[in-house]
């Protein structure tokens, strides 16, 4: 009897993909949904979101500054934008999540292992690389900016502007602390090799500088603050891709000799 789910029938092609549009829309909506859960939370400490937000340009502001709006819904709309923002950092576990149930069912065995804790990686370390903007960095950058205004210019600084610039800085920062999972991926691709890393380890620090100066404030303090955790980033991926590396090996290894084994077994018989 014909196998009814063989895709090499006539409209078995077909019937797949629209299977898989079905479902590809159904966790899309599922990710919207709960973007949609966590707004909805939000929306009413839409203000107190942003003050807390504005706390460490605030915290260094001479007295008498203040920030202020350019725009007449500037003071209703930043706020909301804002807290649109933060749902979805919220919800990013979710979203990512119905990625992985879409895309999972077509990977091996192997490549589950290894994709599951790289994904659980991602968004711990995207989340701590927006703390560390918050908690050490801001400050930092904000007190060289407070600070180096010329004499008889008092820094008042846009609410739209600022939450500009702080968006730029998480995403930054989000984006350098997924150095270690790149890291793993290419090795595990094969696109780059752990031992050739290490040895292109210069080059590597002087593109880590690069990178902070361009991303963070002109000042020393911010450069140095993003470009140290990268090279330890960088380090804590390259020892994982060469436990990574090693493991695949031993894998390999261990594949290959029962293979010799069976061999010879049914030689000998």
């Amino acid at each position: 009897m014909a196998d009814p789910d063989k895709t090499d029938e006539p409209g078995g092609s077909e019937a797949s993909f629209l299977s898989h549009l079905l479902e590809l829309r159904n966790r899309l909506l599922y990710a919207l949904v709960a973007i949609g859960v966590a707004f909805i939370a939000l929306v009413p400490f839409s203000t107190e979101i942003y003050a807390l937000l504005a706390k460490p340009l605030l915290d260094v502001l001479p007295k008498g500054a203040s920030m202020i709006a350019t725009e007449v819904a500037s003071p209703f709309l930043t706020p909301i934008r804002l807290t649109l923002a933060v749902a979805l950092v919220i919800a990013i576990p979710v979203v990512l999540y119905q990625l992985w149930a879409f895309v999972a069912p077509g990977l091996y065995r192997h490549e589950k292992r290894i994709a599951l804790p790289l994904l659980f990686s991602s968004i711990a370390l995207f989340y701590a690389g927006m703390a560390f903007a918050y908690f050490v960095v801001f400050p930092v950058a904000f007190g060289f900016f407070a600070h180096s205004a010329p004499e008889g210019v008092v820094m008042m600084t846009d609410i739209k502007s600022y939450l500009d610039f702080v968006f730029s800085m998480f995403f930054a920062f989000g984006v350098a602390f997924e150095i270690p999972v790149a890291v793993v991926i290419l090795s595990y691709m094969g696109v780059v090799d752990p031992e050739a890393l290490a040895r292109q380890r210069s080059y590597v620090v002087l593109g880590a500088f690069i990178v902070a100066a361009v991303l963070t404030p002109p000042d020393v303090f911010s450069q140095v603050l993003l470009a140290v955790p990268m090279i330890v980033l960088f380090e804590i991926g390259l020892f994982f891709a060469r436990r990574l590396k090693a493991a695949r090996a031993a894998a390999e290894g261990e594949s290959d000799g029962t293979s010799l084994s069976e061999t010879a077994a049914r030689r000998g018989k």
